[in-house]
């Protein structure tokens, strides 16, 4: 052995060199379950795509292992090609979600066209086991309502009195290091973590209703961290990938205003094919061909899963204020960038109430704010709340101000307003999961925890 492999800790001899491409959540998970601590890869570089302001870091030493002394580049994904042929790629593997089919083998294709093979991770090889009862909550798509859902469940099982933890799928788009177990339980946690807009946006929910939140890099670390304090988890997922922890109930939420959705993008159709429990969310908004179709859909690729419809109602804090008004609509970013959605219940809600012109925010969007309408054109007549960096939140704070806009509604699961001064009224829009059946999936919630009280099943 050469001083050079013993100070790696790798055998003598050429390695498997794997390329992961990422987007900051599943890339780190699946490297750290399948890659971290195995002698015959090396993993050459993380590529970044989804998420502005990601790349061009490292995945710190200090969690890549002894393998790894100078960490892991992060680079952008249109290095791709170049990574390929530079660095001798044998493996690039993907890992992440919400890609269109289409697109998972247009980035197959790049990789093939590039000498290497092209690999998906699956959930035998990535999920954790937990020694505590597990409820996962996922959906075929960005902005099914999975998020309510989680909120609603967690607030359900609470009542019963179980000593529930909410797990959420990771977004460590800071420091790594400092982000290796996340714990969250207050606002001032989040404070303390310089929190981006979309991670207060899943977060700060579940701590209003009483809830704890783990989050973060290391998922090994953080599901023992959750099950030191409850009796069960409760798996709060992200975009439209499945679970980092095995459930043993699957609830699975497929969107009927995007029918056709539920088998055209990755890793959802996945998640469909494994779900316990489908619900077909916002089936008060939707028209009934289009339930029937994704019922249909649903039935066809997983005949053994349940199905129940769920609803979203969308209420404003103040209907008057809104009534006649000129009226910008702030969305939740995720929902309307890279889940497809050109506008969101924000839009529905200021509708609703009569608001008398929907003010198109396009037309008066700072620089920052016109590069996200630039990477995703479909948007409509809305403004995302993108706040991955003080500037993209300050960017949104000018566009309202630059706007004729007389009230503002906001449908972020946040407040706003105690992040930044808008300088005009702004109305919150809240929408939270209901139950359209009997029974529906509150039974079927019922009848798991009554199933899975007392000790540890995996001991």
């Amino acid at each position: 052995m050469t001083a050079a492999s013993e100070r790696s800790g790798r055998p003598e001899g050429p390695a498997e060199r794997v390329l992961i491409l990422g987007a900051a959540g599943r890339d780190f998970h699946d490297f750290l379950m399948a890659f971290r601590d195995d002698p015959r890869i090396e993993v050459i570089a993380f590529t970044a795509a989804q998420i502005p302001g990601i790349s061009d870091r490292r995945f710190p030493p200090e969690l890549a292992g002894p393998g790894y002394p100078a960490g892991i580049p992060i680079v952008p994904e249109d290095q791709l090609e170049t990574l390929c042929r530079e660095k001798r790629i044998d493996r690039v593997v993907l890992a992440y979600s919400d890609l269109a089919h289409e697109q998972v083998m247009h980035l197959a294709s790049r990789a093939l066209a590039a000498g290497a093979d092209f690999a998906l991770l699956g959930p035998r090889r990535t999920m954790l086991e937990s020694r505590r009862p597990v409820i996962a909550v996922s959906a075929v798509r960005t902005g099914c309502g999975k998020s309510p859902t989680a909120r609603w469940i967690a607030r359900r099982l609470r009542r019963q009195g179980v000593a529930v933890a909410v797990i959420r799928h990771p977004m460590p788009y800071g420091d790594l290091a400092r982000q290796v177990v996340q714990r969250f339980a207050s606002r001032a946690d989040l404070d303390a973590a310089g929190c981006t807009i979309e991670e207060r946006e899943e977060y700060e929910p579940h701590i209003e209703q009483g809830g704890v939140v783990f989050a973060g890099v290391d998922y090994r670390r953080i599901l023992a961290a959750a099950e030191s304090e409850a009796g069960m988890i409760l798996w709060d997922g992200g975009n439209n990938d499945f679970p980092f922890v095995r459930p043993d109930l699957h609830v699975v939420l497929v969107d009927p205003l995007r029918p056709g959705h539920e088998l055209r993008y990755h890793p959802g159709e996945t998640v469909l094919r494994m779900a316990d429990v489908v619900v077909i969310a916002k089936s008060d908004a939707a028209g009934p061909d289009a339930v029937a179709q994704v019922i249909a859909n649903c039935r066809s690729v997983n005949p053994h899963a349940s199905i129940v419809r769920g609803g979203s109602p969308v209420r404003l804090d103040d209907e008057d204020a809104v009534r006649g008004r000129r009226v910008l609509v702030i969305e939740d970013g995720p929902t309307i960038t890279h889940g497809g959605m050109a506008w969101g219940a924000g839009h529905v809600a200021a509708l609703g109430a009569g608001a008398g012109t929907i003010v198109d925010p396009r037309l008066y969007a700072t620089p920052v704010l016109r590069r996200v309408y630039q990477a995703f054109p479909h948007i409509g007549p809305v403004l995302p709340a993108t706040g991955y960096s003080a500037e993209q939140l300050q960017g949104l704070v000018d566009t309202v101000a630059r706007s004729p806009a007389e009230v503002v509604v906001s449908a972020t699961p946040i407040d706003l307003t105690a992040l930044a001064a808008f300088g005009k009224p702004v109305v919150r829009a809240r929408y939270e999961f209901a139950d359209l059946d009997s029974p529906g999936l509150g039974a079927r919630i019922d009848t798991f925890t009554a199933s899975n009280r007392g000790p540890d099943r995996r001991a």
